[in-house]
């Protein structure tokens, strides 16, 4: 059989596996020269691609959508975040009248959530494309399950304070849960503000509102930022001291980063950002690369069952079948 009729049919299995491991961290263009350099073999990068989603496709249609009832106490304490990141998407469809084909490149975001009992260092992800916040804040309850939480556990969030996630939060956790709104993503308002709430010593004033803020003093930040409040006649997108003001006002029910450093627990989403870089970001954004919006659903699929360590669990699985 020659190289370009391969399939994921006519592979053996652990050609097939080779593939997809390839093929879930490289281009497809790449996988070819991977195979050449390991095992000596000859494949077109269609087959890669070809072998790479079909198995990504078995990996998506095993997820479970709904986690199941809590039954154990769990772990005490969990921290859980969540946030979106934009991918690049391609949708193809004929020319009204002729059958030429159009592409049309557009952004649409992907969510990825973590959880881990607080001092481990391996947390579960999951990851949702296209969907609804409901369906993304379930998926954040399943990956919570997955990594321990129970009924008694307490569920510790942090995000840049997006009311999405906060909302999810709060409805799929109830008051076992918690929400902390990132504490740079606030110093990025304050260092916005500081150019004219005091220009002369910008770096000086932010240290003032940072220690207020970590001793849960966010009242009298809103108050120093109050006699610099821009005009009316400012637009929101040029008045940083208005910005501020109304976003910590907003979310002073998410500010409790006193009991937070007490308790050892985050007060920044720096995990989820570097988890979006090395689980998402690393294939599914490589330069040039545009996905149909199907193949991105299922890749991203890929990509978690292989950061939460499933890997073997799902070729282990096929054999067993075989």
């Amino acid at each position: 059989m020659t190289a370009a009729a391969l399939t994921p049919h006519c592979c053996s299995m652990p050609l097939q596996r080779a593939m997809t491991d390839f093929g879930a961290d490289h281009a497809f263009a790449r996988v070819p020269n991977k195979l050449r350099e390991h095992y000596g073999i000859e494949v077109p990068d269609s087959a890669a691609r070809k072998t790479t989603l079909h198995h990504a496709r078995q990996m998506h249609a095993q997820q479970v959508d709904v986690a199941e009832p809590l039954k154990t106490k769990g772990c005490a304490v969990m921290v859980a975040e969540m946030d979106g990141c934009m991918l690049p998407i391609v949708t193809i469809a004929e020319t009204e009248g002729n059958k030429r084909k159009q592409k049309k490149l557009h952004w649409k975001e992907a969510r990825l959530a973590l959880a881990h009992e607080l001092g481990n260092a391996t947390p579960q992800f999951a990851a949702t494309f296209g969907v609804s916040a409901d369906d993304a804040g379930q998926s954040l309850l399943n990956c919570a399950v997955a990594a321990g939480f129970g009924t008694q556990t307490q569920l510790h969030s942090v995000g840049d304070g997006a009311t999405w996630i906060a909302d999810q939060v709060e409805s799929k956790f109830g008051t076992q849960g918690g929400y902390l709104v990132d504490f740079y993503h606030v110093c990025d308002y304050l260092a916005a503000a500081a150019k004219i709430c005091e220009p002369n010593d910008s770096k000086a004033w932010i240290e003032i509102q940072k220690k207020l803020l970590k001793n849960n003093d966010y009242q009298l930040v809103i108050e120093n930022l109050s006699p610099h409040l821009e005009s009316d006649e400012i637009q929101d997108s040029h008045a940083p001291v208005r910005a501020c003001r109304r976003y910590l006002s907003n979310r002073t029910d998410q500010l409790d980063y006193k009991s937070a450093i007490e308790k050892g627990l985050p007060i920044g989403s720096g995990e989820i950002e570097s988890a979006h870089r090395y689980v998402i970001q690393a294939r599914l954004k490589l330069p040039g690369a545009w996905w149909e919006a199907a193949n991105a659903k299922t890749m991203l699929t890929l990509r978690t069952v292989r950061a939460n360590g499933k890997w073997d669990d799902y070729w282990g699985n096929l054999a067993e079948a075989a």
